[in-house]
């Protein structure tokens, strides 16, 4: 039985311009792991490449009531809302459709706010809403960023890694000054971390000296198996919940959840 919500939903807009760097990995295995602890969760497939939705099975005319509607036309999010496997864990999946969505919103009116407009009327259903956004900071990202009470950014132990976290910073600040004054950065997550890798040990290390404090102790492990549960169609932590992944992602959503009861530090401004 999933935990009673007890008030709104926090929303999480998971977050990097850069593909490839665990978005929808996380977002998907968050997701589960958050809903293992029983905390009522909904994921919103944000990318117009669906794939948090291939990670949970969904054929593509599964999708043919998508996050579009909402967004683009004022449908109710409510009837786009699809169950998952994983008991207290609901999706809002995406399709090709969302792909023209980025160059219609360009002249639609509040272009921004959409996503924070659809979500609004189902906040109390859950305890936590996840969107995972598509790697770019265009009007998408933007309605996440706007809906949401905080950004979570997977962030891979490569060379570039600062340099695009520099700029995720400044859109981030954009967002807070224009639209959404309380926004936060939740945390920046390690990704794809491979420990003999020297590289990845010296930019973890710069990475949490440039950051500090919001960068997560849990970090996420280049594995096999979370490579191959998305072909399956589950999450990690269903395909394979012994692997170091699965465990990795448990981990994750247990410091989010200390932290969060805890008051730990977020970076506001």
């Amino acid at each position: 039985m999933a935990k009673a919500t007890t008030g709104d939903a926090r929303v999480l807009a998971i977050a990097n311009q850069k593909g490839g760097v665990g978005k929808t990995t996380t977002a998907v295995n968050l997701g589960t792991a958050l809903a293992a602890c029983e905390y009522r969760t909904l994921i919103v497939d944000m990318d117009p490449q669906g794939n948090a939705s291939t990670g949970f099975g969904l054929t593509r005319g599964d999708r043919k009531r998508n996050v579009y509607g909402p967004l683009m036309d004022g449908d109710p999010v409510a009837d786009v809302i699809v169950p998952t496997d994983v008991p207290g864990l609901e999706l809002v999946p995406s399709a090709v459709d969302l792909a023209g969505a980025e160059v219609e919103l360009v002249d639609a009116e509040a272009r921004e706010t959409r996503l924070r407009s659809a979500l609004a009327p189902i906040l109390e259903r859950y305890d936590y809403i996840l969107v995972d956004c598509p790697p770019a900071l265009g009007l998408l990202t933007i309605n996440a960023f706007v809906a949401g009470h905080a950004a979570l950014v997977p962030l891979q132990a490569e060379f570039y890694a600062l340099e695009g976290l520099s700029h995720l910073m400044r859109t981030i600040e954009r967002v807070r000054k224009g639209f959404n004054p309380d926004l936060e950065i939740e945390g920046v997550v390690l990704t794809m971390y491979d420990r003999r890798n020297n590289l990845c040990a010296m930019v973890a290390q710069d990475v949490r000296e440039y950051l500090s404090n919001i960068v997560y102790d849990t970090v996420i492990p280049r594995n096999v198996r979370v490579s191959e549960a998305p072909s399956h169609g589950k999450p990690v932590i269903v395909y394979d919940m012994k692997s170091s992944g699965a465990k990795a992602y448990i981990k994750l959503a247990g410091e989010l959840l200390r932290r969060e009861k805890g008051g730990a530090p977020a970076m506001a401004s």
